[in-house]
């Protein structure tokens, strides 16, 4: 059963107790997140579709005797978090579209002087002020550091309003191991939809080091100064040349990513967020008219999971990539798995959310398109992929209607769609898992 509760009065359920589930939006499943795992200030400004983040701050923040402050504007708020982060608080920022881009010279300025901040990023159509609609239109700021210089930041992608809870977590632990900004890219649909969520809070241990290098106040010890300001070109390459080195290592040890119905995939589709939930339920589809496909979901954006991607693809004929941008994501997709590979991207744009009918007929045209996976035999020649040739084809029964005969089981009809946004408003994780 699905109690409709306030979150603040369900918690963390002792070990062994059976937790009771919420139904949760996503804006304020994040801010309840963030409190639970310690967030010492938040700073923002209002904008929608995040706003109600802001507006659970506003309420719980005090409550809890923490720091609460509705900046002026997205600049203040961002350099507002520069300042508390330098004293080693945990510090959590939040915006959508216009606001992300005003974040972003202050963003560099919190990398360059490697401070931890989180920062929420709940997506909005654009360009310009474009809409309050869902979109994943700011991928490529994100994951290219955001703002200038060479730098960039841990970017988490959640798709369930459960799974944002504990990135939640997770960014402020990311941020502290390796004093970074780290940003969880949320769309507008996950902003907006409720969700039965299991609280599952969790408030990380903090980083040993942080008393090391945050400034509280030089008594007893020599003055710090935490700053991003080097005037001489060697120092300053010196600096650059640490940075890129952490960022190597985070690009070893903490990439992430989710693969669904991998194993017998013919086509894989690369998506996150709400065009993943949407994929998924295109796959049941597909997999339902004889169309074997799979899902591999990237869960850190950067860094993105190249090498997991390309090792998936070697195997499947295609890859389609769905997002709620004008490919944007196929970009690091391409990066991957090189020019010659076959990639089919499907994008919407301006608030539109791709249907799984659109998904559906995207992977019949990449399965048209596309030949078998050439493998070796076990004589050591090649041969198509096992069992290709003796499959139908089915596009050939869609043209030429014999599908119901030869597959026993009617073709999907794409027109009989539900609108993806009114089944997340209206809180329906089966219909769009």
């Amino acid at each position: 059963m699905t109690a409709v509760l306030d979150p603040v009065a369900t918690p963390v359920s002792p070990t062994g107790t059976p937790p009771r589930r919420v139904l949760m939006k996503g804006n304020v499943a994040m801010a309840e997140a963030a409190i639970q795992a310690g967030c010492d200030a938040y700073f923002g400004y209002p904008i929608t579709p995040q706003a109600e983040l802001l507006e659970w701050m506003a309420r719980r923040m005090p409550e809890e005797g923490r720091v609460f402050v509705q900046a002026e504007s997205e600049i203040a708020a961002i350099n507002m978090a520069l300042g508390a982060a330098a004293t080693g608080a945990r510090v959590l920022v939040s915006t959508s579209g216009p606001g992300f881009s005003l974040m972003a010279e202050g963003m560099s300025y919190i990398a360059g002087a490697e401070l931890p901040v989180v920062l929420i990023d709940v997506m909005r159509g654009g360009p310009g002020l474009g809409s309050i609609g869902p979109s994943q239109a700011d991928y490529l700021q994100a994951t290219r550091g955001h703002g200038h210089g060479d730098y960039r930041v841990p970017v988490l992608a959640p798709t369930t309003i459960a799974e944002a809870v504990r990135l939640v977590a997770d960014a402020f632990e990311l941020a502290e191991r390796y004093r970074t900004p780290v940003i969880v890219l949320a769309d507008g649909v996950m902003g907006q939809a409720m969700e039965p969520v299991v609280p599952d809070f969790r408030m990380p241990p903090r980083a040993p080091d942080i008393a090391d290098w945050a400034a509280t106040g030089a008594d007893g010890r020599a003055p710090r100064a935490l700053h991003s300001l080097h005037l001489r070109p060697e120092d300053l390459e010196a600096h650059n040349l640490d940075l890129q080195a952490k960022y190597r290592t985070i690009a070893e040890r903490e990439t992430r990513w989710v693969g669904e119905d991998l194993d017998d995939a013919e086509i894989v589709i690369v998506a996150y967020g709400t065009g993943a939930r949407v994929a998924e339920t295109a796959i049941e589809r597909a997999r339902e008219a004889g169309l074997r496909a799979g899902l591999f979901r990237p869960v850190t954006l950067w860094p993105f999971p190249t090498d997991a991607l390309a090792a998936v693809a070697a195997r499947v004929r295609a890859v389609v990539v769905v997002e709620l941008s004008a490919g944007q994501l196929a970009e690091d997709v391409r990066l991957a798995l090189g020019p010659a590979f076959p990639i089919l991207v499907h994008g919407r744009m301006g608030g539109m959310v791709p249907t799984p009918g659109e998904v559906v007929d995207a992977l019949r045209r990449a399965w048209a398109t596309t030949a078998p996976v050439r493998v070796e035999r076990d004589d050591g020649h090649l041969g198509d992929e096992v069992d290709a040739v003796d499959e139908p084809d089915p596009m050939s029964l869609i043209e030429e209607g014999a599908w119901e005969a030869t597959m026993g089981r009617p073709l999907p009809d794409p027109a009989e769609e539900e609108d993806p946004l009114c089944l997340l408003a209206h809180a329906s994780p089966g219909a769009i898992r």
